[in-house]
């Protein structure tokens, strides 16, 4: 009988849970480390090569101070700017968010438009829009800046939460008749944006598809470590959480991330 695997999983924050909480459906005998840079966050604000820095310094304590034989970045920022920088770092395989949910949005769209929401720093980065592109798509991608802010307040289903949705969910839609699209698919590019699903799928078309990108990498990586876990033994349900900072606030709002208490988060420092 094989070890059970250990995965890694890494954000700047706690949103990534969502993440983790995808993969224990679909990979539930692995053994998961979770870090959440929350010393450092918000990425966004940062420059590429900062971000570079601290999410391979990141990837590199899962590797080599917990084990990970496999890591998955699930941060759209890192996911943008970074996975490069990552892959080169550690010595095992990196799977991001970005890629998976645009081969999600190519295999749900039939009229091949999508419309990506994310963060600012995601958008700025076009990483979905370049994704999207590999993939024969045409994306348009829209920052909602005001959404994590609502999440993390716990307001998902909130009437002020979903009036602010909708506000940017019709600027998007405008944009989009303008360019002459006709977007039949939404991509969640932020790690937040699950727990709002409900709410948006209430809010779009009829018809429209919304891929959730953290289903979509969890899938990606059930096909990606299917072969390591052949054989493996019983589920393990195994999780370690870590943050650089605020480890009460990620204990407090990290259950409705993950949607089970995450346990005892250990405090660790990272250098830079």
């Amino acid at each position: 009988m094989n070890e059970n695997p250990v995965i890694g999983v890494f954000d700047s924050g706690f949103g990534g849970l969502t993440v983790l909480r995808a993969l224990l459906s679909r990979i539930p005998h692995a053994r998961y480390e979770f870090l959440g840079d929350t010393a450092r966050l918000p990425y966004g604000s940062k420059s590429r090569r900062t971000i570079a820095r601290y999410a391979a310094e990141s990837a590199q304590y899962l590797v080599r101070e917990r084990g990970a034989e496999y890591l998955v970045i699930a941060c759209n920022t890192a996911s943008a700017l970074a996975l490069d920088a990552i892959q080169e770092a550690v010595p095992v395989p990196v799977l991001g968010v970005i890629e998976p949910g645009a081969a999600s949005a190519r295999a749900a769209s039939q009229s091949g438009d999508v419309l990506v929401i994310a963060t600012d720093a995601t958008v700025q980065s076009h990483a979905y829009a370049a994704a999207c592109r590999a993939q024969g798509l045409r994306a348009l991608e829209k920052a909602c800046p005001l959404l994590v802010p609502l999440v993390e307040e716990g307001w998902t289903q909130h009437p002020v939460t979903e009036e602010v949705f909708r506000i940017y969910l019709d600027e998007l839609l405008r944009q989009s008749a303008e360019e002459g699209m006709s977007p039949d698919t939404l991509v969640l590019g932020c790690t937040h944006y699950p727990l709002l699903r409900p709410l948006i799928a209430k809010a779009v078309p009829a018809g429209m598809r919304v891929i959730d990108s953290a289903e979509a990498t969890a899938d990606a990586a059930m096909r990606l470590f299917a072969q390591r876990c052949n054989g493996c033994a019983a589920p393990s349900d195994q999780i370690s959480c870590f943050a650089t900072d605020s480890v009460e606030k990620f204990e407090r709002l990290g259950s409705r991330f993950l949607e089970r208490p995450t346990g005892k988060v250990h405090l660790v420092e990272l250098d830079g």
